[in-house]
Order: C-alpha cells, then sequence, then structure tokens
C-alpha cells in the first residue's frame, strides 16, 4: 500500500518552502484550468513553481513536485486501495451534512440554528481568548520542539508561524454576525460545486476526481480564510527565494515571505535527483515512508492467537 508515502508526498507539498519539488512544470492535463504554465529552472525555481501551483489548486501537480516520476506513478496507480468501507453512519452524517449545506436558503437557516451558540460562546469564553491562545500557542509550540522528524529549518519555519497566527487569532472576531453569515455562504457554495450526492460517491473517487474535488474545497477554504483577513493569494504572492549556494548537486536556499503582515524566511537545502531538484528533508521522509509502507506490506500476518 502507498497511502503512507502519499500522505508523506502531500504534506511535503503543501509546506511549500522545503517540499521536494522540480524544476520542470508539471503536465497539465487533468489540472485545473487556472493550473498555471509558466516554467521556473534551478533549485530557487522550483520553489517557485511549487507555490505558483499551489495557490492555483493544483494538488496533482505539487503531487508530481513531491515525489520522483516512478513513485508519483505509484502512488496514482495504487489510489484508493487501502480505503475503509463506507459505514451506514457516514452515509447518514454526509447526508446531513450536504444536506443541511446544499438545500434552499441554507445560509439562513444555518445561520438560525447556531446564532444562539454564537451568543453564548460571546457571552462565556470572548473575554478569555488571549489565554486559550497563549495556552494552545505553548502546546503547539511544544509539539513542534518535540518533533524528531522536522528539520531545525522546519521548526524554526513552524514557531514562527505558530506566533503569527497567534496574533491573528488573538485580533480576530470569528463570531462576528456578518462574517459567520459570509463563512457559511461560501460553505454552502463550496459543498454545491462539489457536487457529491453521498458518501459512497466521494469514497470512490479516482485520483483525477479527487484532485479536482481537492481543487474546489481549496478555493472554498482561501475565500473564507479571506472573510477574516488573512488571503493566501497574498501570502503566496509575497515568497520570494533566492539561491545562497549551488554546486549542481545540492543547493542551499533562501525562501522569504510575510505571513499575517509578519516578515519571515527560511533556509532549505535542495538536491538534484536526475534533474530535478527535491527538498533534502522532504525527500528523506518520503524514502523513510515507502520503507515503512513495503516494510508493512512485505511482513507476514500475525499467526492465530490459540486458546
Amino acid at each position: 500500500m502507498r497511502k503512507p508515502l502519499v500522505r508523506v508526498a502531500l504534506a511535503a507539498s503543501l509546506a511549500l518552502f522545503f517540499a521536494a519539488c522540480g524544476d520542470k512544470p508539471p503536465e497539465t492535463a487533468g489540472a485545473p484550468a487556472s493550473a498555471p504554465a509558466a516554467r521556473f529552472d534551478g533549485p530557487d525555481g522550483a520553489i517557485q513553481q511549487s507555490v505558483v501551483l499551489f495557490k492555483a489548486g493544483d494538488f496533482d501537480g505539487l503531487m508530481k513536485h513531491a515525489m520522483p516520476p516512478a513513485e508519483y506513478a505509484k502512488a496514482k496507480a495504487d489510489w484508493g486501495k487501502d480505503k475503509q468501507p463506507v459505514t451506514d453512519e457516514d452515509r447518514q452524517k454526509f447526508a446531513e451534512t450536504m444536506g443541511k449545506l446544499t438545500e434552499a436558503d441554507a445560509e439562513t437557516k444555518i445561520y438560525a440554528e447556531i446564532e444562539p451558540q454564537l451568543k453564548a460562546f460571546d457571552a462565556q469564553y470572548q473575554q478569555q481568548i488571549p489565554m486559550y491562545v497563549a495556552m494552545g500557542s505553548g502546546y503547539l509550540q511544544g509539539i513542534v520542539q518535540q518533533n524528531k522528524d522536522m528539520s531545525d529549518a522546519e521548526k524554526q519555519q513552524a514557531l514562527a508561524a505558530i506566533n503569527a497566527f497567534a496574533g491573528w487569532v488573538q485580533k480576530t472576531r470569528f463570531t462576528d454576525p456578518d462574517s459567520v453569515k459570509k463563512v457559511i455562504a461560501v460553505a454552502s457554495k463550496t459543498a454545491r460545486s462539489l457536487n457529491l450526492k453521498s458518501a459512497d460517491e466521494a469514497h470512490d473517487l479516482n485520483w483525477d476526481q479527487a484532485m479536482e474535488k481537492a481543487h474546489l474545497g481549496f478555493q472554498g477554504v482561501k475565500d473564507a480564510l479571506a472573510v477574516y483577513g488573512l488571503s493566501l493569494d497574498q501570502t503566496l504572492d509575497s515568497v520570494k527565494s533566492e539561491v545562497l549556494s549551488n554546486d549542481g548537486k545540492t543547493a542551499k536556499v533562501k525562501v522569504s515571505y510575510t505571513l499575517f503582515d509578519t516578515p519571515m524566511n527560511v533556509e532549505t537545502e535542495m538536491v538534484n535527483v536526475d534533474g530535478r531538484w527535491y527538498g533534502k528533508h522532504a525527500l528523506e521522509k518520503a524514502k523513510d515512508a515507502a520503507a515503512e509502507d513495503s516494510s508493512a506490506s512485505e511482513a507476514p500476518a500475525d499467526a492465530p492467537e490459540k486458546d
């Protein structure tokens, strides 16, 4: 099964700045219509290409960047082989959720349903938000510091992002009625655009269909975050990459960007494999996941217990 490798590769892609990526753009067939055709060369260009693809919501393209060609082909071929079967509970929850989001006048009905909860939250917790944010930030920072799979650069990046995120949360009132109504409208519009009739249909999506649905869902996420003043497109447009060293086989690249109005930068190592540039640490994690995946598939089944 390739699921662990796929998860690592996709996570690496979404990391953007130190994700494994190639210096050649992926084929655009099957990608969202907004996927770019521009080409970027070199280790710095590889990062910029990843950013462009992410902004376009071209997750298939990101996967091609994150995985060597043979691994990408294998992961795509094995897509869905280890999916868990859909249960009656899954079917019921899916039908209820999608039914609420897509019914006529869904926005008004959903807001009327949650309005009392929003008012109760404001009355009980709004003044305590700074304390909860501080506690949550400390907890997340501890997880990052103890993570053995992250490089030092990734940890620094994550810690800086946590602090910036905490600042944004503290100054944003997520229960503002107008904002909540707008987010509900975005969620309803996204649910309609996904056009999924049942949990079974969602479960049976092939690779290309799943990537296209992810594209639609990602656009909904961007629109919802924009309601609260966070523009992912603006953040991605701010990304700049600069090669600090490059001997043709390995390179060190400085990536600068702005997150929540906070300037940030990180240095990441890249390696050239068969003419394509990959994030060194992300490639190592992908290889470890592939080895773990292979060992799990070759391991004999546990012997039955004796009475």
